[in-house]
């Protein structure tokens, strides 16, 4: 789709930008214990301050279902701010009415200020065209730079975004730039690397990368449900046996769509679920007592992924191969990641990776930083991978 950006933009002297980001931050003990999300925002609130605009900045914390919960304030996240930008951020009590508009007036050019909860109001959740209309009073423009968030139709996310000029934020266009570069209109060949517990969790997920992909690896407990349906066994592993049919049309599908379907071809089994606990390595087909369990993929189905990856242009990664967690069996989905690393920073490989399991697989595999772009956005990244669409995003358009 085509948005607008902030490259669309001049001379803002003196207007407000109404900004929507996302500040729902980690917090222990009433002080924030990663400031990553408070960072991605910086060059979009910096281009505005730059241009000329009052940047006013709109974001939830929690869930405080439309009552004002004291302890779900964001005002807390106002100082923090201010010193990551290096210059005072002002703070709303309200994100609407009154009080912003105040906060808002006091504001020179260049100026920024949080506004309060936007939802500690009903209307936030309902998309209510009213509240949308009370947001919108404050700005002269709209930005979106919270794709983790577009996948609702909020007032602040999707309302607001159809009352006035709406342009996407730094932040939101490097995340669409590179969900096309992945699934839109990747170089191909192209892979995915599916993993996670649960195949049902990712039934609408797998159904539209089929359809797209060359190939797709599945890992994790999904794939033993594959296993399963193939008639292999999986001993006491987790395994979603009623999804057997569900799992064989998937392949079909697969066949017929001319793309590969990866899946472990030898499997690290153990009986007990802790970390080094005693493992064997085993091919598939091999007898599977019922205490034996299936905790990751073994060296020989990693050796396949990588030599598909390496003749592959384009990978987009949601989920782990393996328990991750508990070392031996991190070891597959470490290998693989160091691997599509490797692969990235040479220039071979487009790696378009999302989704929490994910994220924390590769902080733990030491990758993050080399693929092309890892999305933070959970929920959004996993529906846009569904083909899906988000309406934060729709309303840009």
């Amino acid at each position: 789709m085509t948005f607008k950006t902030l490259d669309d933009l001049s001379d803002l002297n003196g207007k407000t930008a109404l900004v929507r980001v996302d500040f729902n931050v980690p917090v222990e003990d009433g002080r924030i214990t990663d400031d990553t999300r408070l960072k991605v925002a910086l060059p979009t609130i910096e281009k505005l301050q730059k241009l000329g605009a009052k940047v006013a900045l709109l974001a939830h914390f929690d869930r405080p279902k439309g009552k004002v919960v004291p302890e779900m304030s964001l005002k807390f996240v106002a100082p923090a701010l201010s010193a990551l930008l290096g210059t005072t951020v002002a703070f709303a009590d309200d994100c609407v009415g009154d009080d912003a508009a105040d906060v808002m007036k006091l504001l020179p050019a260049g100026g920024v200020a949080l506004l309060e909860n936007v939802r500690f109001h009903a209307g936030e959740e309902k998309n209510d065209p009213a509240f949308a209309q009370q947001l919108a009073d404050l700005g002269d423009i709209y930005v979106n730079d919270a794709f983790s968030a577009a996948h609702r139709a909020h007032a602040s996310t999707e309302g607001v975004a159809r009352l006035l000029p709406a342009y996407a934020g730094e932040s939101m266009r490097r995340e669409l730039d590179a969900l096309n570069a992945a699934l839109g209109a990747p170089v191909k060949p192209t892979i995915g690397i599916v993993g996670g517990s649960k195949v049902s969790t990712k039934l609408d997920l797998l159904k539209n990368l089929v359809g797209k992909l060359d190939a797709l690896a599945i890992g994790g407990g999904m794939a033993n449900t594959f296993l399963y349906a193939q008639g292999h066994e999986v001993g006491g592993s987790l395994c979603e046996k009623d999804l057997k049919d569900t799992a064989l049309d998937i392949l079909k599908e697969a066949e017929a769509k001319g793309c590969k379907i990866l899946l472990p071809v030898d499997l690290v089994v153990a009986t007990e679920f802790k970390a080094h606990a005693a493992n064997r390595t085993v091919d598939l087909g091999a007898d599977l007592s019922a205490d034996d369990k299936i905790f990751d993929a073994g060296p020989k189905t990693v050796a396949i992924l990588k030599d598909v990856i390496a003749n592959s242009k384009t990978l987009i990664w949601n989920g782990p191969l393996g328990v991750f967690e508990l070392p031996p069996f991190d070891t597959a989905t470490v290998e693989a990641a160091k691997f599509v690393a490797e692969q990235t920073k040479s220039g071979k490989l487009v790696a378009v990776a999302g989704g929490g399991d994910t994220v924390a697989a590769l902080n733990h595999a030491g990758t993050a930083a080399d693929m092309t772009f890892v999305s933070t956005a959970g929920g959004a990244f996993l529906e846009w991978m569904e083909g899906k669409e988000l309406p934060g995003v729709k309303a840009l358009g």
